[in-house]
């Protein structure tokens, strides 16, 4: 497990967004489209780098609660 290689959200390609101008009413009432969790990917981890830069205090599992750096 010390050589497995775990993407990280630099790993992540350049997203190019396009806007559309027509609604899809089959997809949603509103017409909207959704662009999933993609956009989520690295989140949890920039704000775990931030706590850990913050706080010297590096914590390995979510939530981050104030008893962990405690």
């Amino acid at each position: 497990m010390a050589d497995y290689l775990v993407p990280v959200h630099a790993d992540t390609p350049a997203i190019d967004v396009h806007w559309l101008d027509r609604p899809d009413p089959h997809i949603s009432e509103f017409g909207a489209r959704g662009l999933g969790e993609i956009g989520l990917v690295g989140s949890a981890a920039a704000i775990g780098n931030a706590v850990s830069n913050t706080t010297g205090i590096r914590v390995h599992d979510l939530p981050i609660t104030i008893d962990k750096l405690l």
